[in-house]
C-alpha cells in the first residue's frame, strides 16, 4: 500500500531508453544507421501518462534521431540525449517544473541510472536490469525492457492515482 501511495503522488516520470524502452540491443544497418525496436504497448502506456497530465521525459546517454521521433510520437514532454550524468538532467526537470523529488519516478536498468534511481521518489526497473539496479528499486517489473516493462510500470502508476482519487471521494 505504501508503494501505491507514493505512486499516487507522482507528477513526472522519466525513462532511460536502451534496456528500458528497447530490449537493449543496438542494431546497425549496412549504412551504419542505428535501428531501435520499441514496444507499442509500452508506448501506449507513456502516452496515457501524458493524457492524464503526468509530465514525461527521456534521459539517455546516447543520441539518435529515432529517439526524437519516438518522443514526438508519444507526446513526451522532455528529451535529454547524450547525457552522461543523468542526475543533472533530473535536477533540471525538478527545478523547471517546481517539483519535489518525491513527485518524480524514474525507470532505469543499468549502472548510469543509479544516481537518479537513488534520488527520486519512486525507482522502477525492468526484470532484466542489472543486479545493482534491482537492489535499489522500489518496483521491479515482471517483464524485461522493451517487452512490456514500461507498460506494467505506467499501468501501476495510473491505477495508483485512480485508486487514490476513489479513496479520497469515498472517505468524505
Amino acid at each position: 500500500m505504501e508503494l501505491q501511495a507514493k505512486a499516487s503522488r507522482i507528477k513526472l516520470v522519466a525513462f532511460d531508453v536502451d534496456g528500458v524502452l528497447t530490449n537493449g540491443e543496438i542494431i546497425y544497418s549496412e549504412n551504419g544507421e542505428e535501428i531501435k525496436i520499441f514496444n507499442a504497448k509500452d508506448g501506449q502506456g507513456i502516452f496515457m501518462l501524458s493524457t492524464e497530465g503526468i509530465i514525461t521525459a527521456i534521459i539517455t546517454a546516447r543520441a539518435s534521431k529515432i529517439i526524437k521521433k519516438r518522443a514526438e510520437d508519444l507526446a513526451i514532454s522532455y528529451v535529454y540525449e547524450g547525457i552522461k550524468n543523468k542526475l543533472v538532467a533530473i535536477q533540471e526537470l525538478v527545478s523547471l517544473n517546481g517539483l519535489d523529488f518525491s513527485e518524480v519516478a524514474y525507470v532505469g536498468d543499468d549502472i548510469p541510472d543509479i544516481c537518479v534511481l537513488e534520488k527520486v521518489g519512486l525507482a522502477f526497473c525492468p526484470a532484466d536490469a542489472v543486479d545493482e539496479v534491482k537492489k535499489i528499486c522500489h518496483f521491479i517489473s515482471t517483464k524485461p525492457g522493451g517487452r512490456g516493462a514500461v507498460r506494467e510500470i505506467t499501468d501501476f502508476i495510473l491505477r495508483s492515482k485512480k485508486n487514490a482519487v476513489f479513496s479520497e471521494i469515498y472517505s468524505k
